[in-house]
């Protein structure tokens, strides 16, 4: 079988991106996770099939790098949400169907802004937060995120003891660089390495910045591969809503390859 890919990347955080939409793609934990390989297969963190949704103008799939279908990617979303604008499935505004419900999104030549689902209060602990932002994140703020071991401590948070057990976690470090202006480093569960960038995982850090500073919206996030901004309203009941992660996505290549050589 002859497969149609093309590869996008949110600041850094890269996916394969495949139109699904005549449900032909032959899914299977092992072909996800030998596509997504670095050595032996196109590379990316994540791969992600666009299909169709009745009364939604697209659905998307999204895969971990070790073929497990993941929770939701706010990256991976936003280069859904690029890809369904290539492909001329909407123009400027989109509704599509995610793992964790209903999203929207606008897209221009510079960035898209993809509206994440409502968030509860952050979980505040002596040394770190936990929020769920459709994906499960440990936000730990240290003095310098550059000298941090973000691959060693954040493998021991994802395996340990409290989260290991409930599937693991993502880990975030986060530096604080001035008011509103946060530097971030990600552990990424299913890819099991640190990415250039994580949508849900600066999300959770711009959140839990309001928790402990009392920052207001919008915040402004570098990470290893660009710069992200998470706008967000704090409702009187402490849940977060009206969450937009805000940032680049664009198209790297496109490509074919014979899946039986996988």
């Amino acid at each position: 079988m002859l497969l149609n890919f093309y590869k996008y990347q949110g600041t850094g955080n890269d996916f394969i991106l495949i139109d699904d939409r005549t449900e032909s793609f032959p899914v299977s934990t092992q072909l996800v996770a030998r596509l997504c390989h670095r050595r032996f297969g196109i590379g990316a963190d994540g791969l992600i099939l666009l299909r169709n949704e009745p009364g939604y103008d697209f659905r998307m799939v999204y895969f971990n790098a070790d073929g497990a279908e993941g929770s939701m990617c706010g990256n991976g979303g936003r280069c859904t949400v690029r890809f369904a604008h290539d492909l001329g499935i909407f123009q400027e505004h989109t509704t599509f169907m995610a793992v964790d419900g209903v999203h929207e999104a606008t897209a221009n030549e510079h960035s898209i802004r993809l509206k994440m689902s409502p968030v509860g209060d952050s979980e505040q602990h002596e040394t770190y937060d936990f929020l769920d932002t459709g994906s499960p994140h440990y936000v730990a703020y240290v003095d310098d995120v550059d000298k941090t071991d973000v691959v060693t401590i954040g493998r021991a948070v994802r395996y340990g003891e409290t989260y290991g057990p409930r599937g693991g976690t993502n880990v975030n470090f986060v530096q604080v660089v001035s008011p509103n202006f946060l530097k971030v480093r990600t552990y990424e569960r299913g890819v099991e390495d640190e990415t250039y960038s994580c949508g849900t995982g600066v999300t959770a850090c711009a959140l839990s910045s309001h928790a402990h500073f009392g920052w207001e919206s919008p915040v402004d996030i570098a990470v290893v591969g660009g710069n992200l901004q998470v706008e967000f309203r704090k409702l009187e009941s402490g849940q977060f809503d009206d969450i937009y992660l805000i940032g680049p996505a664009v198209r790297v290549y496109e490509g074919t390859l014979e899946i039986e050589t996988i």
